[in-house]
């Protein structure tokens, strides 16, 4: 068979990614040399009344100090990566007194559907690797009437991090103190005042960081109260065909599956426009103009704009099927959410 042009990059990205797995391989085994168990740092999913979506790492994880209170001091954002992850794990998912048998992807990564009989609203179950200790995770699940539910957007939506800049995104992830990051104001409220209006409903939180700072962004939902939620980040580093994982397919295929998985909902999207969130929706609400209820856009401000390397063009939506709103913080967005319908304006605040 001739070659393509485009055989000799596929087949150095292949090398590359198997490197990668070496060299996780001998850091696993030096980790385990000293002593060092994995374990499973589990991540909120979600699921329906008859299957529940599971989501976890398998890794060793280096001991962080914590204050008598129990928080983390002084986490700097590198500790996230300096855990080893364990590829291929064997991991056993208990729901509701049944075993089921998993196995990690190569980074480590559980993220399976499994069948399971669970009650509305946040559910327990447990994850042990290699015969630890169970390690306890929870999954919120939607009742069958529920028509409506939330997707938003982390970076510069949440969280002010100015992440499409490369070497701020470094500074950001790896060196800045998780202490020191700031929400966007007025979007944990506007949150609140969504989920408590709408009763039962899931919030999901999809983002392109990676997986490695989940609990890093859980503790900063949770201290800046935020309402809890389910979390799908992705996995940085090359793939069996690309240098980089792709931000937008991750978004849109997750996207995609939530339209199938829950056909009978609609979600609102929230995101911002110092990424590419308003080509991901468009390409989205125009495949599945039914699955969206409305779509909400946070501006960056001059200076924020500047830190991330501009703003992406935001496209007119006039004319479009479902509601588009955009403002500069959560309570500008909360008023226009409520000035299209999509948040009714008789509510309490």
């Amino acid at each position: 068979m001739p070659e393509t042009p485009e055989a000799p990059a596929r087949a150095k990205v292949l090398w590359l990614a198997r490197l990668e797995y070496r060299f996780h391989a001998w850091r696993e085994r030096r980790a385990r040399r000293r002593g060092q168990k994995p374990t499973i740092t589990p991540f909120p999913g979600y699921g329906g009344t008859d299957w529940v979506r599971v989501l976890g790492r398998v890794m060793i994880v280096p001991p962080v100090k914590q204050t008598e209170s129990g928080e983390y001091a002084s986490v700097r954002g590198w500790r996230s990566f300096v855990a080893v992850p364990i590829g291929y794990a064997q991991v056993t998912v208990t729901i509701a007194g049944v075993d089921h048998e998993v196995v990690a992807d190569r980074g480590g990564v559980i993220d399976t559907r499994l069948p399971a009989e669970l009650e509305p609203g946040w559910q327990t179950f447990t994850m042990s690797v290699e015969g630890g200790e169970p390690v306890e995770t929870r999954a919120f699940i939607v009742a069958p009437d529920v028509r409506f539910g939330v997707v938003s957007d982390v970076d510069d939506t949440v969280m002010v991090t100015a992440l499409p800049r490369p070497l701020l995104a470094a500074w950001n992830s790896f060196v800045v103190d998780e202490h020191a990051r700031q929400p966007v104001p007025g979007m944990a409220v506007l949150m609140e005042r969504v989920i408590r209006d709408n009763p039962g409903s899931p919030l999901i939180y999809l983002s392109t960081g990676a997986w490695n700072v989940a609990p890093t962004l859980m503790r900063f939902l949770r201290r800046h109260v935020f309402p809890p939620g389910s979390l799908l980040l992705t996995d940085w580093g090359p793939t069996h065909d690309r240098w980089f994982r792709s931000g937008m397919a991750h978004k849109l295929s997750n996207l995609r599956r939530l339209a199938e998985e829950f056909p009978h909902m609609r979600w609102l999207l929230i995101g911002d426009d110092g990424q590419h969130d308003d080509e991901i929706y468009t390409t989205f609400t125009d495949e599945h103009p039914r699955s969206v209820v409305g779509v909400a856009i946070r501006r960056l401000s001059p200076a924020e704009a500047v830190l991330a390397g501009g703003r992406t063009a935001v496209n007119d939506h006039a004319a479009a099927e479902v509601p588009w709103v955009s403002e500069a913080d959560g309570a500008g967005l909360l008023e226009r959410l409520e000035d299209v319908g999509v948040i009714p304006s008789d509510a309490p605040r």
